[in-house]
């Protein structure tokens, strides 16, 4: 059996952005689910990320994180969104540092750095009541090339 598909320009043809657009834009069961994973995209990409960078296999990353090879893999699916015991297994196993930062629409993050919201942004989504921005990066060592001091009092709230 042969299948024949229709010849096609390279220059003529959609690009994923340009159909990702058009599915946000006309299908809103797509849009919701979209938006909602929005950090388990962000999340999966950082994972992916960091696997190709230092030479790992799955069953590296899960040994690393205490999971098995499946649990990574689903992660690296991006179609669930981690919970808070997740986050912190990958941060602290791979030490990534995420930045979430969700804040009501059309005003400004306060609480987010420069960095976070320029070259470290993975994720970012705008519904009618919520922006939210992800950001990742390999975390710095103490006393690397952090930007200043940490603020007094931040260590009483590491444990909320």
């Amino acid at each position: 059996m042969s299948v024949i598909v229709p010849s096609v320009k390279l220059s003529e043809a959609a690009t994923n952005d340009t159909l990702l657009a058009e599915q946000l834009r006309d299908d809103p069961v797509f849009r919701a689910l979209w938006e909602r994973t929005t950090l388990a995209r962000a999340i999966a990409a950082a994972i992916v990320r960091y696997r190709a960078e230092h030479g790992l296999t799955q069953r590296d990353v899960a040994t690393r994180l205490n999971m098995t090879q499946p649990q990574v893999a689903r992660l690296e699916r991006g179609d669930v969104n981690p919970n808070m015991d997740t986050l912190m297994r990958v941060t602290g196993g791979l030490g990534i540092e995420f930045v979430i930062n969700i804040r009501p629409s059309g005003t400004e993050a306060q609480l987010i750095t420069p960095p976070a919201l320029t070259r470290h942004a993975v994720g970012h989504v705008s519904t009618a009541s919520v922006d939210v921005l992800i950001a990742v990066t390999e975390a710095s060592p103490p006393g690397g090339s952090r930007e200043g001091p940490e603020r007094p009092g931040l260590q009483s709230r590491r444990h909320l």
